[in-house]
Protein backbone atom coordinates (compact mmCIF):
# COMPACT_ATOMS: atom_id res chain seq x y z
CA UNK A 1 0.00 0.00 0.00
CA UNK A 2 1.34 3.38 -1.01
CA UNK A 3 0.07 6.60 0.58
CA UNK A 4 2.76 8.90 -0.77
CA UNK A 5 1.66 12.54 -0.39
CA UNK A 6 -1.75 11.54 0.97
CA UNK A 7 -3.00 13.66 3.87
CA UNK A 8 -4.21 11.78 6.94
CA UNK A 9 -5.88 13.14 10.08
CA UNK A 10 -6.13 10.91 13.15
CA UNK A 11 -8.05 12.00 16.24
CA UNK A 12 -6.76 10.29 19.35
CA UNK A 13 -3.43 9.47 17.73
CA UNK A 14 -0.95 9.90 20.55
CA UNK A 15 -0.91 6.32 21.81
CA UNK A 16 -2.28 2.83 21.29
CA UNK A 17 -4.15 2.13 18.05
CA UNK A 18 -3.97 5.75 16.90
CA UNK A 19 -0.20 5.93 17.32
CA UNK A 20 0.40 2.58 15.62
CA UNK A 21 -1.78 3.71 12.71
CA UNK A 22 0.01 7.04 12.42
CA UNK A 23 3.35 5.24 12.29
CA UNK A 24 2.09 2.84 9.61
CA UNK A 25 0.75 5.67 7.43
CA UNK A 26 4.00 7.61 7.75
CA UNK A 27 5.97 4.52 6.76
CA UNK A 28 3.87 4.37 3.60
CA UNK A 29 4.64 7.96 2.66
CA UNK A 30 1.62 9.82 4.04
CA UNK A 31 1.58 13.21 5.70
CA UNK A 32 -0.10 12.59 9.05
CA UNK A 33 -1.61 14.86 11.70
CA UNK A 34 -2.45 13.35 15.07
CA UNK A 35 -4.51 15.06 17.75
CA UNK A 36 -4.62 14.47 21.47
CA UNK A 37 -5.39 16.23 24.72
CA UNK A 38 -1.97 15.96 26.35
CA UNK A 39 0.95 17.88 24.80
CA UNK A 40 3.47 15.69 26.62
CA UNK A 41 1.95 12.49 25.23
CA UNK A 42 1.90 14.03 21.77
CA UNK A 43 5.58 14.95 22.12
CA UNK A 44 6.42 11.36 23.07
CA UNK A 45 4.47 10.15 20.02
CA UNK A 46 6.40 12.51 17.76
CA UNK A 47 9.69 11.28 19.22
CA UNK A 48 8.64 7.64 18.79
CA UNK A 49 7.83 8.10 15.10
CA UNK A 50 10.61 10.63 14.46
CA UNK A 51 9.61 11.60 10.94
CA UNK A 52 9.00 15.06 9.41
CA UNK A 53 5.82 13.74 7.79
CA UNK A 54 4.19 13.57 11.22
CA UNK A 55 2.66 16.62 12.83
CA UNK A 56 0.90 16.88 16.18
CA UNK A 57 -1.88 19.13 17.43
CA UNK A 58 -3.07 19.53 21.00
CA UNK A 59 -6.84 19.55 20.53
CA UNK A 60 -9.52 18.04 22.76
CA UNK A 61 -12.07 16.89 20.20
CA UNK A 62 -14.62 16.04 22.90
CA UNK A 63 -15.69 19.69 22.73
CA UNK A 64 -16.40 22.14 19.94
CA UNK A 65 -13.54 24.46 20.88
CA UNK A 66 -11.04 21.66 20.33
CA UNK A 67 -12.69 20.69 17.06
CA UNK A 68 -12.47 24.32 15.93
CA UNK A 69 -8.72 24.22 16.60
CA UNK A 70 -8.45 21.13 14.38
CA UNK A 71 -10.59 22.63 11.63
CA UNK A 72 -8.49 25.80 11.66
CA UNK A 73 -5.31 23.73 11.29
CA UNK A 74 -6.75 21.86 8.29
CA UNK A 75 -7.92 25.08 6.62
CA UNK A 76 -4.56 26.77 7.13
CA UNK A 77 -2.72 23.75 5.74
CA UNK A 78 -4.41 24.42 2.41
CA UNK A 79 -4.70 20.68 1.76
CA UNK A 80 -7.66 18.37 1.43
CA UNK A 81 -7.89 15.41 3.80
CA UNK A 82 -7.60 12.05 2.06
CA UNK A 83 -8.07 9.90 5.17
CA UNK A 84 -9.95 10.80 8.36
CA UNK A 85 -9.51 8.26 11.15
CA UNK A 86 -11.88 9.00 14.04
CA UNK A 87 -10.27 7.06 16.84
CA UNK A 88 -10.39 9.01 20.13
CA UNK A 89 -12.24 7.16 22.88
CA UNK A 90 -12.49 6.68 26.62
CA UNK A 91 -14.23 4.01 28.67
CA UNK A 92 -15.46 4.11 32.27
CA UNK A 93 -16.85 0.81 33.49
CA UNK A 94 -19.46 0.60 36.25
CA UNK A 95 -22.85 -1.04 36.85
CA UNK A 96 -25.79 1.14 35.82
CA UNK A 97 -26.63 1.97 39.43
CA UNK A 98 -23.15 3.41 40.00
CA UNK A 99 -22.70 5.44 36.79
CA UNK A 100 -22.28 9.15 37.47
CA UNK A 101 -23.46 11.96 35.23
CA UNK A 102 -19.84 13.05 34.80
CA UNK A 103 -18.80 9.59 33.59
CA UNK A 104 -21.81 9.44 31.25
CA UNK A 105 -21.10 12.86 29.75
CA UNK A 106 -17.36 12.27 29.39
CA UNK A 107 -17.87 9.08 27.38
CA UNK A 108 -20.59 10.46 25.11
CA UNK A 109 -18.67 13.70 24.56
CA UNK A 110 -15.47 11.91 23.54
CA UNK A 111 -16.83 8.82 21.81
CA UNK A 112 -19.88 10.26 20.04
CA UNK A 113 -20.16 14.04 20.09
CA UNK A 114 -16.49 14.48 19.29
CA UNK A 115 -16.55 12.21 16.25
CA UNK A 116 -19.87 13.54 14.99
CA UNK A 117 -18.78 17.18 14.99
CA UNK A 118 -15.23 16.46 13.83
CA UNK A 119 -16.72 14.75 10.80
CA UNK A 120 -19.24 17.55 10.32
CA UNK A 121 -16.60 20.29 10.43
CA UNK A 122 -14.16 18.44 8.17
CA UNK A 123 -16.63 17.27 5.51
CA UNK A 124 -15.98 20.41 3.41
CA UNK A 125 -12.25 19.69 3.64
CA UNK A 126 -12.37 16.02 2.62
CA UNK A 127 -10.96 15.18 -0.79
CA UNK A 128 -13.19 13.65 -3.45
CA UNK A 129 -13.04 9.91 -2.89
CA UNK A 130 -11.64 10.27 0.64
CA UNK A 131 -11.84 7.52 3.25
CA UNK A 132 -13.45 8.00 6.67
CA UNK A 133 -12.89 5.31 9.28
CA UNK A 134 -14.48 5.09 12.73
CA UNK A 135 -13.08 3.06 15.62
CA UNK A 136 -16.00 1.26 17.22
CA UNK A 137 -16.04 -2.00 19.18
CA UNK A 138 -17.73 -5.35 19.34
CA UNK A 139 -19.37 -4.16 22.55
CA UNK A 140 -21.75 -2.10 20.41
CA UNK A 141 -23.82 -5.26 19.98
CA UNK A 142 -22.85 -7.00 23.22
CA UNK A 143 -24.38 -6.82 26.70
CA UNK A 144 -21.43 -6.97 29.03
CA UNK A 145 -21.93 -6.12 32.67
CA UNK A 146 -20.67 -2.66 33.71
CA UNK A 147 -20.32 -1.47 30.11
CA UNK A 148 -23.75 0.10 29.53
CA UNK A 149 -22.59 3.63 28.72
CA UNK A 150 -19.47 2.67 26.77
CA UNK A 151 -21.44 0.13 24.72
CA UNK A 152 -24.15 2.71 24.05
CA UNK A 153 -21.58 5.20 22.75
CA UNK A 154 -20.24 2.66 20.28
CA UNK A 155 -23.72 1.68 19.12
CA UNK A 156 -24.51 5.36 18.53
CA UNK A 157 -21.26 5.81 16.63
CA UNK A 158 -22.11 2.88 14.36
CA UNK A 159 -25.43 4.43 13.40
CA UNK A 160 -23.79 7.77 12.64
CA UNK A 161 -21.33 5.96 10.37
CA UNK A 162 -24.16 4.06 8.66
CA UNK A 163 -25.90 7.30 7.75
CA UNK A 164 -22.66 9.02 6.71
CA UNK A 165 -22.18 6.24 4.14
CA UNK A 166 -25.28 7.45 2.29
CA UNK A 167 -24.84 11.18 2.87
CA UNK A 168 -21.26 11.24 1.54
CA UNK A 169 -21.71 8.80 -1.33
CA UNK A 170 -22.24 11.57 -3.90
CA UNK A 171 -18.63 12.65 -3.38
CA UNK A 172 -17.39 9.03 -3.58
CA UNK A 173 -16.29 9.24 0.06
CA UNK A 174 -16.19 5.81 1.67
CA UNK A 175 -17.12 5.37 5.34
CA UNK A 176 -16.19 2.22 7.22
CA UNK A 177 -15.93 0.99 10.79
CA UNK A 178 -13.33 -1.11 12.56
CA UNK A 179 -14.37 -2.95 15.71
CA UNK A 180 -11.31 -4.12 17.63
CA UNK A 181 -11.54 -6.78 20.28
CA UNK A 182 -9.21 -6.68 23.31
CA UNK A 183 -6.00 -5.04 22.11
CA UNK A 184 -2.77 -4.57 24.05
CA UNK A 185 -2.82 -0.80 24.41
CA UNK A 186 -1.97 1.47 27.35
CA UNK A 187 -5.69 2.01 27.84
CA UNK A 188 -6.34 -1.70 28.39
CA UNK A 189 -3.15 -2.62 30.19
CA UNK A 190 -3.56 0.10 32.82
CA UNK A 191 -7.09 -0.94 33.83
CA UNK A 192 -7.07 -4.72 33.33
CA UNK A 193 -5.29 -7.07 35.69
CA UNK A 194 -3.33 -10.03 34.33
CA UNK A 195 -6.28 -12.22 35.24
CA UNK A 196 -8.67 -10.04 33.26
CA UNK A 197 -6.28 -9.96 30.31
CA UNK A 198 -6.07 -13.75 30.37
CA UNK A 199 -9.86 -13.98 30.43
CA UNK A 200 -10.19 -11.59 27.49
CA UNK A 201 -7.63 -13.60 25.55
CA UNK A 202 -9.62 -16.77 26.24
CA UNK A 203 -12.65 -15.19 24.56
CA UNK A 204 -10.81 -15.17 21.23
CA UNK A 205 -10.52 -18.13 18.89
CA UNK A 206 -6.81 -17.30 18.62
CA UNK A 207 -6.52 -17.36 22.43
CA UNK A 208 -4.53 -14.14 22.68
CA UNK A 209 -4.88 -10.39 22.84
CA UNK A 210 -4.40 -8.44 19.66
CA UNK A 211 -1.81 -5.73 19.15
CA UNK A 212 -2.20 -2.19 17.90
CA UNK A 213 -0.21 -2.86 14.73
CA UNK A 214 -2.73 -5.48 13.63
CA UNK A 215 -5.52 -2.94 13.92
CA UNK A 216 -3.43 -0.35 12.12
CA UNK A 217 -2.94 -2.72 9.19
CA UNK A 218 -6.71 -3.04 8.89
CA UNK A 219 -7.14 0.74 8.89
CA UNK A 220 -4.55 1.15 6.14
CA UNK A 221 -6.24 -1.51 4.04
CA UNK A 222 -9.64 0.18 4.37
CA UNK A 223 -8.10 3.53 3.46
CA UNK A 224 -6.28 2.13 0.42
CA UNK A 225 -7.33 1.71 -3.19
CA UNK A 226 -7.35 -2.05 -2.55
CA UNK A 227 -10.55 -1.46 -0.56
CA UNK A 228 -12.06 0.84 -3.17
CA UNK A 229 -15.37 -1.04 -3.26
CA UNK A 230 -15.66 -1.54 0.50
CA UNK A 231 -18.13 0.96 1.90
CA UNK A 232 -20.36 0.76 4.96
CA UNK A 233 -18.48 -2.24 6.37
CA UNK A 234 -17.84 -3.02 10.03
CA UNK A 235 -14.63 -5.04 10.22
CA UNK A 236 -14.06 -7.02 13.40
CA UNK A 237 -10.40 -7.16 14.44
CA UNK A 238 -10.86 -9.49 17.38
CA UNK A 239 -9.10 -12.78 16.62
CA UNK A 240 -12.43 -14.55 16.25
CA UNK A 241 -14.72 -13.58 19.09
CA UNK A 242 -16.31 -16.39 21.10
CA UNK A 243 -19.71 -15.23 19.91
CA UNK A 244 -18.69 -16.20 16.36
CA UNK A 245 -17.18 -19.47 17.53
CA UNK A 246 -20.56 -20.49 18.92
CA UNK A 247 -22.51 -19.84 15.73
Amino acid sequence: MNFTNKNVVISGGSQGIGLATAKAFVQQGAHVLITGRNPETLQKAAEAIDNPNLQTLAADTSNLNGITVLEKWVVESGKKVDVLFLNAAIGVYAPIQHVTEADFDAQFNTNVKGHFFTLQRLIPHLAEGASVIFTSSGVASAAGIASSVYSATKAALNKIADIAVNELAERKIRVNIISPGPIQTPGLLTVASHEVQDYLASRSALQRLGNAEEVANTVLFLASDAAGYINGADIAVDGGSIQYMLK
